[in-house]
């Protein structure tokens, strides 16, 4: 007997119908938590939408810093990628919200907790493994597993036909998440992935054709691996990312339209709007390509595909997940110094970068006249490294 669940909510055209058919099928108390993860949007209203729709009560956190400081910087620190395009910033959200529900349902003594993914995404997966792991014992319920909606335009009627106000429609029926770090849309016609997106659909970034016609330069100080500056000013993380998001936004950086593979074993199209992100990413590897050394950040780098599918896979609290982070964390002191960035129509170079832990030496990286490398100690380090090959070209020749 389920009497009392807590609600991942967003307010969302999922959740809105969630909160009402949860009462409707389990005659239960539902608590809605809403996390302020920076999506901009005006949350006394969702929190209103939700008590209005059934909620027995809203809990709404700022949880902006968290996310930026726990969950980003990590990933940005292992610079993750999922299918060279993809920079996780639906995956790396979910797992915060789902840790908030599970303290709230031990808080209010609920016997479960839900959540408005569908049965064909990875949401799913990520909301429930993380509540496992914190909770093992605790009971999921999952609607659009269970429920007779088969499509976004059945909940679109079964919303007006309850008078629950909805932020989609027939005709835009776009899945769109948003947080500081980036904006998500799938669904509608994005589901012809030879049609291209039309350009009122985007949100955070000016298209490139529309941007600037002059670039404009910037620069992003680093501490330990993680942004700590933008220009001439120290920031705090919620101050940087909405900072960085405007500047990048404005000049047309960090849009993705991608094919991805889900966990679930269908091929989805995505559209990803990631300003800040996008240069974070690039500015972290100018500055680690001159304080990391070479072998240290082959291997790193090599560990970079597995750590970006346990993100996007939904395992964010999983011990894999937790040593390669060690791993990678233990290599970030260094990571110190200043990278400058030109912006120029969806286009982000890096043009210079600089660090006290720098492991870059002019003189031996000069074309011109030095005294501090023999040229001729190249002949022998050629030699030993080709003594396998010869070794066996000679004897491919005298067979």
């Amino acid at each position: 007997m389920v009497k009392k669940i807590v609600l991942a909510y967003s307010g969302g055209l999922d959740t809105s119908v969630v909160i009402k058919w949860l009462i409707e099928t389990y005659n239960a108390e539902v608590i809605a938590f809403c996390a302020n993860l920076g999506q901009e949007e005006e949350l006394d209203q969702i929190k209103e939408k939700a008590l209005r729709t059934g909620a027995s009560k809203v809990y709404l956190e700022d949880v902006r810093e968290e996310f930026i400081t726990q969950y980003i910087f990590p990933m940005l620190r292992a610079n993750a990628v999922y299918e060279g395009a993809y920079l996780l910033g639906t995956s790396i959200a979910r797992p915060l919200i789902a840790k908030k529900q599970i303290e709230i349902a031990l808080k209010e003594g609920a016997d479960a907790v839900a959540h408005g993914a569908t049965g064909k995404g990875n949401d799913q997966v990520r909301f429930e493994l993380t509540y496992y792991t914190l909770q093992p014992n605790i009971k999921v319920i999952s609607p659009w597993r269970q429920w007779s909606f088969d499509s976004r335009r059945a909940l679109i009627e079964y919303a007006k036909k309850h008078g629950i106000p909805v932020p989609v429609t027939v005709e835009k029926p776009y899945s769109t998440d948003r947080n500081i770090f980036h904006i998500s849309y799938e669904g509608g016609i994005l589901e012809d992935i030879w049609a291209e997106p039309p350009d009122d659909m985007y949100t955070m970034i000016t298209p490139p054709e529309k941007a600037p016609d002059k670039p404009i330069y910037i620069e992003l100080h680093y501490k330990g691996g993680n942004p700590i500056g933008f220009n001439d000013k120290i920031m705090d993380p919620v101050e940087l990312f909405e900072t960085l998001n405007k500047v990048a936004g404005a000049n047309g950086i960090g849009r993705v339209d991608l094919v991805e593979n889900r966990y679930v074993g269908i091929k989805s199209r995505g559209v990803y709007e990631t300003p800040a992100g996008t240069v974070l990413h690039i500015a972290h590897r100018a500055i680690e390509s001159i304080t990391l050394d070479r072998e240290v950040l082959h291997l790193r780098d090599s560990l970079i595909p597995k750590y970006s599918e346990l993100i996007y896979y939904g395992y964010w609290f999983s011990p894999e997940r937790q040593m390669l982070q060690a791993a990678i964390d233990s290599i970030q002191k260094d990571v110190n110094g200043t990278v400058r960035l030109k912006l120029y129509k969806g286009n982000c170079f890096v043009v210079g970068r600089k660090s006290p832990n720098s492991l870059y030496n002019q003189q031996l990286a000069t074309f011109e006249a030095d005294k501090v490398f023999d040229q001729k100690d190249a002949e022998g380090f050629i030699k030993l490294n080709a003594l396998r090959l010869r070794t066996k070209s000679s004897l491919t020749q005298d067979s």
